[in-house]
């Protein structure tokens, strides 16, 4: 079949992401000697500076990763939790909310992002702090061309930088033109200073990234986002303006975390995602129900209403058993077991269905949230939209390391900027419930549940995928859908990618303000599938040809070839490699 891009194939290494200057670091770095784990801190850091449209050094980060030298797979989790102020009777009670906003300090966790790129490196990597930080430092200072979305972005919320958020009109504003050079010194000078407290605190390599860890969580940038927290408010999506509770405590007792990953088997290969402090179990789930069924060997009206109808029932039970396994019990093993699959799958039938319909695990009682009591208007000239979106990036390198990152948050569009920081906090936040009894309701220092979900797929206990996207509720949808055609319609990555995505979102969303839409469907109007979806209950979205998933993926076959390809739409996802 036609592809946008040739399947990238080699032997030395492949780095791909969602953008092209984030995956030509990646790649330098593994051309100067380093190794998997140095390129894709290298490119997450490049990341933070020319996507802060998508992510920044105040987000949050999962990754799945394979060091060769260990031979076996470990989940980051580098989700930052919520203040210890944070609870729900300060939320609905002191402050009058039914939801925590999608916008502003109020919404801010503690930002993940930059612990979790340093502990990577200082485990699994090899080169010094200062030799992966240059290129981030390198665009802030120098400039990078801003891709016209950041140019939108901006757009949508110039109204509120000018009148409100004024310390980001002072980065963002006037709104620059699509391709032009864009800087940000405040953000360069940050991360040089973190370079030159580490180096100036210690001579090992271990011991400089484990300072410049403490100057991010302990130092000068906790300092100001606690002083930023504290002293300032600004107006939010509720359309009032609020301060923020993040406390030097926050920050300093908080650190990224390694643990095992979930995995399900499915048609000879293995797939390991994170726990259900993120969505990523509903991938599983899907596989599960999926396993028995025939999925053809394209996309059709047919083999899309299975895989959307089977959607819905891992995303119900999302939203009825997902959250932070330290604060509630997730009945994992049921839920992730071929029997519970089997009861459920009988509730697939030939029409689209269009209610929540969570199951009972071990006979416990579902409960789910009360989104139409909860769910709230967004406020006008707040800033649209409150959701913002993410990056991924895959690298796999020659010695069999592997990593699958999806970084995302602290979005120049949902929090003001920290002045003397030149970034912004996280409003990861938006994703908690206040509602008592839910597994995701908001307490003080429990994670979100995150929509974050990057995939490592195995192939005879060695790893052989490396993938994920951008997406929020759709990753774990737009990403199965690569997997499945490469697996079932027997393409390559870079066809898997380039063929007609879709998804559901008949379930609550994860951003504010929650909104659900039963029976719907959006799809890429190439699959031809639209009448026939509709003609089963569907209610279709016709979202153009190219429009849906940014899924980048990177691999190994067994005789030790590699090879990665990348998503076409939008113009600026690349895989390299050699």
């Amino acid at each position: 079949m036609f592809t946008t891009r040739p399947e990238l194939r080699g032997t030395f290494g492949m780095v791909a992401s969602t953008h092209w200057l984030a995956s030509a670091a990646g790649m330098a770095v593994l051309e100067q000697g380093g190794n998997a784990f140095d390129a894709v801190v290298a490119a997450g850091l490049t990341l933070q500076v020319v996507e802060p449209h998508l992510n920044g050094p105040g987000g949050d980060l999962p990754a799945i990763v394979w060091p060769a030298r260990r031979g076996e797979p470990l989940v980051l989790c580098a989700q930052g939790v919520a203040p210890r102020a944070a609870t729900i009777e300060r939320y609905r009670d002191e402050l009058g909310l039914e939801l925590v906003p999608g916008t502003g300090l109020l919404a801010a966790v503690v930002p993940g992002a930059f612990d979790g790129w340093m502990l990577l490196l200082r485990d699994f990597g090899t080169l010094p702090l200062r030799e992966v930080m240059r290129f981030a430092i390198g665009y802030a200072d120098e400039g990078y061309p801003l891709v016209p979305r950041i140019a939108r972005t901006i757009r949508g919320v110039e109204r509120l930088f000018r009148e409100d958020w004024t310390t980001s009109a002072e980065l963002y504003l006037p709104v620059p033109e699509p391709l032009s050079l864009f800087r940000n010194p405040t953000l360069a000078h940050t991360y040089r200073r973190i370079v030159g407290e580490a180096d100036a605190a210690a001579r090992g390599r271990e011991e400089q990234i484990d300072a410049a860890r403490d100057a991010f969580y302990r130092g000068f940038v906790a300092e100001s986002l606690v002083r930023f927290a504290e002293e300032t408010e600004w107006l939010d999506s509720s359309g009032e303006r609020h301060g923020g509770l993040l406390s030097a405590d926050d920050l300093a007792e908080w650190h990224a975390t390694y643990e095992p990953p979930l995995s399900v088997d499915y048609h000879g290969h293995t797939v390991l995602k994170a726990g259900p402090w993120s969505q990523a179990p509903v991938f599983l789930q899907q596989l599960r129900l999926l396993e028995p069924l025939d999925l053809g060997e394209r996309w059709t009206a047919e083999s899309i209403h299975t895989v959307v109808e089977c959607a819905k029932l891992a995303f119900a039970d999302r939203e009825a058993w997902y959250g932070d396994p330290d604060f509630v019990d997730v009945p994992l093993e049921t839920l992730l077991s071929p029997e519970y699959a089997d009861e459920r799958r009988r509730l697939i039938g030939a029409e689209a269905s269009a209610e929540l319909r969570p199951g009972s695990p071990d006979g416990r009682e579902p409960r789910l949230p009360s989104v139409g009591a909860a769910t709230s208007a967004v406020a006008e000239g707040v800033g649209e939209p409150t959701r913002g979106d993410t990056c991924h990036l895959d690298v796999v390198d020659r010695w069999g390391n592997f990593v699958a990152a999806t970084p995302s948050g602290g979005w120049l569009h949902g929090s003001p900027v920290v002045p003397e920081l030149g970034f912004c906090l996280p409003t990861r936040a938006q994703m908690f419930w206040l509602e008592e009894g839910l597994p995701n309701a908001l307490a003080p220092r429990k994670r979100p549940r995150t929509t974050l979900s990057p995939t490592l797929v195995l192939r005879g206990g060695e790893p052989y995928l490396a993938l994920g996207t951008p997406g929020g509720d759709q990753q774990d949808q737009w990403t199965l859908h690569v997997f499945l055609a490469h697996v079932h319609h027997g393409l390559d990555l870079q066809g898997a990618i380039d063929a007609p995505n879709f998804h559901t979102e008949a379930f609550p969303s994860s951003f504010y303000p929650r909104e659900t839409k039963p029976r719907h469907v959006a799809v890429e109007d190439r699959s031809g599938a639209i009448e026939g979806l509709r003609a089963r209950g569907h209610e279709v979205e016709d979202v153009g040809p190219w429009s849906l998933g940014r899924v980048s993926a990177a691999g190994r076959e067994r005789d030790g070839t590699l090879k990665a390809a990348a998503n076409p739409r939008g113009m600026q996802g690349y895989a390299v490699g050699r």
